[in-house]
């Protein structure tokens, strides 16, 4: 059991008497950070939040991009599901103006993602779950891996309160402290963090060369989904498929698949698992659900789940190398390579469909489906609306342009070096945050 003995003197005003305040952890964080020179986060930076009006309905594909919580992830704007606002609604909102190397922070719901703005926008704002930190005598890096640091996060923890929708409000978020080291020690952190960056930005390209070398070799680079307004099909084609949906008959599917040349279905490239795993009620697990795919890198996280606790169609084992693809709103592109380095005791939703195949094929694969030829044949037989959903059966039916190893080895080779740097950037992260948190703890008495 842990518990902590608060005196009531020691109650920081009588807002906040809760006992998850004063737990033994903040209580320890909290004395060891006072050991330094500490200034307010409000010396630091402008502190303010995003946009509180209504504009949902003013989302667009193309425009100014529109920032929510969801999209801070590992210091750096996700680019996995952006959505953006015509120019004419950005204008209105200047008080919620996003700049290059501004510290964002979630702070309703997901509290506590913090990224750094890169120079690649010109223009972009966001919702009021984003806390905006205009730095001023500050290094945005170093903050933004202060915050990222348990000593940053004890903080925005600590002050988050609400019942139904966990928050952080700006005058909180404003008294947050942050230890005031130098320039140069600031400067030493900024850097690990930029080469984090600049490391992950690579991996980003490097992704996309191995996507262009396939739609190159496809033909396809090019390729532009037509959208007829109006078609016939024969009844005898819907009473093949038993179908009698209009969207399933849409020509452009027919006219991708023409596109691909020689082809095969995805299960004469790989072996699916069935489930068949004992879920053992008390054993832990290492559990994979649709959530923990990063739908815009293809990395994988998992949770510590007890098998009492795990869904029922939790009973896909996984030993590393797997190809899984998500079944419910597959378009989304919740497709990954399961790391090598998974080996025990690992089990996937049911959600997934789940294939053994080697390398080269793998990684082929995984670009292939992630691109628009796989996001088309998974869209046309989706059923449901708010959950779209296909079947393994869909996904085995999947068809797969059939090109010639020696081109499935370099877009195979592409992948794996673009993982690879993606491996480093967390690394060069999580090294940023250590090294803020040995800086603090130096010369300490413990």
């Amino acid at each position: 059991m842990t518990f902590s003995i608060v005196q009531k003197s020691q109650l920081e005003g009588a807002d906040r008497i809760d006992p998850e305040y004063y737990q033994p952890e903040y209580i320890r964080s909290k004395d060891v950070l006072f050991a330094h020179n500490l200034k307010y986060l409000s010396d630091l930076c402008k502190v303010t939040d995003g946009n509180h009006m209504s504009i949902s309905n003013n989302f667009t594909n193309t425009g100014v991009r529109y920032l929510r919580g969801k999209d801070l992830q590992d210091f750096f704007i996700s680019d996995s599901d952006p959505i953006f606002i015509p120019e004419g609604e950005y204008v209105k909102l200047k008080r919620s103006y996003i700049y290059q190397n501004d510290v964002l922070v979630s702070i309703v719901g997901t509290v506590g993602l913090v990224s750094v703005v890169p120079d690649k926008f010109e223009k972009i704002t966001g919702s009021c779950k984003i806390a905006i930190l205009h730095t001023k005598t500050i290094q945005p890096n170093f903050l933004a891996a202060f915050l990222t640091s348990k000593y940053g996060q004890f903080q925005l923890k600590r002050k988050t309160a609400g019942a139904v929708q966990m928050g952080i409000i700006l005058q909180d978020l404003s008294n947050v402290l942050i230890p005031d080291f130098s320039e140069s020690a600031q400067e030493k952190i900024a850097l690990i963090v930029k080469s984090s960056y600049e490391t992950g930005e690579s991996s980003k390209n490097l992704y996309e060369q191995a996507e262009s070398l396939l739609l190159e070799e496809l033909g396809l680079k090019d390729f532009i989904v037509p959208n007829d307004l109006s078609y016939i099909v024969n009844y005898s084609d819907a009473e093949k498929v038993d179908r009698v949906d209009a969207d399933y008959f849409q020509p452009k599917y027919d006219y991708l698949i023409n596109k691909l040349g020689n082809k095969k279905r995805l299960s004469e490239f790989a072996t699916k698992i069935n489930p068949s795993i004992r879920i053992e009620p008390n054993k832990e697990y290492n559990y994979i659900e649709i959530s923990d795919v990063n739908v815009g890198s293809g990395e994988v996280i998992f949770n510590r789940i007890t098998g009492k606790e795990l869904p029922a169609n939790a009973k896909v084992k996984i030993s590393g190398g797997e190809l899984i693809i998500s079944k419910v709103r597959p378009t989304r592109g919740a497709i990954a390579i399961i790391p090598g380095e998974f080996n025990q005791d690992f089990v996937a939703s049911g959600a997934f469909s789940t294939f053994i195949i080697n390398s080269p094929s793998r990684e082929y694969l995984q670009v292939v489906l992630r691109s628009f030829i796989g996001k088309l044949q998974m869209e046309r037989p989706t059923t449901g609306t708010s959950y779209p959903t296909i079947t393994d059966e869909d996904v085995e039916n999947i068809l797969i342009p059939n090109l010639k190893i020696e081109i499935q080895q370099k877009i195979s080779n592409l992948v794996k070096k673009s993982h690879e740097a993606r491996k480093k950037s967390k690394e060069l992260l999580e090294e940023a945050k250590r090294k803020v948190e040995e800086m603090i703890e130096a010369n300490i008495t413990k």
